[in-house]
């Protein structure tokens, strides 16, 4: 059975209003992370106007620079079906819209997870050294693996078994 026949038989929605419900689920998910990455930024923004981070060395500044443009991607990305919604408003693109600002966000949070394990480098790095940076890179890039990838792929895998 197709999602359109599931749908119609098991909610008793259309298309159209699958599209719908799609959407609002969507922006919903949205509104979750965009205020903690926009938070992100804009704290990464300030970073280098600190008197101490003028002392930091090279390595932490090429970190500095790597986090703050993928927290930046994220941003962009997570922000980006808004835009496209206001650009197509009342231009009947919904399943254009849905199918592709899904993908869009998927590319948000990946880029989110990628900043936040390198705030936690940089964090661990400055305040405890570089042993330290590395655990927290690699305990913290298997945590948001785990539940951000694998845990998800997993279900998905098993619910269409």
């Amino acid at each position: 059975m197709d999602d359109s026949s599931w749908n119609l038989d098991a909610r008793g929605e259309t298309d159209l209003q699958r599209l719908d419900r799609n959407w609002a689920s969507l922006l919903q998910e949205l509104r979750v992370v965009q205020t903690g990455v926009q938070l992100l930024t804009g704290f990464l923004m300030v970073l280098p106007f600190q008197p101490l981070f003028a002392e930091s060395g090279v390595q932490i500044k090429v970190l500095y620079l790597m986090v703050v443009t993928a927290s930046i991607g994220a941003t962009v990305l997570l922000v980006a079906p808004v835009a496209a919604h206001r650009l197509l408003f009342r231009q009947h693109r919904i399943a254009w819209l849905v199918a592709s600002t899904h993908r869009v966000a998927i590319g948000g949070v990946i880029l989110l997870g990628v900043a936040l394990v390198g705030v936690a480098v940089l964090l661990f790095g400055v305040v405890a050294g570089e042993v330290a940076a590395v655990v927290a890179g690699v305990v913290f890039s298997a945590l948001f693996l785990g539940t951000w990838l694998v845990w998800p792929l997993h279900e998905r895998g098993r619910s269409s078994r």
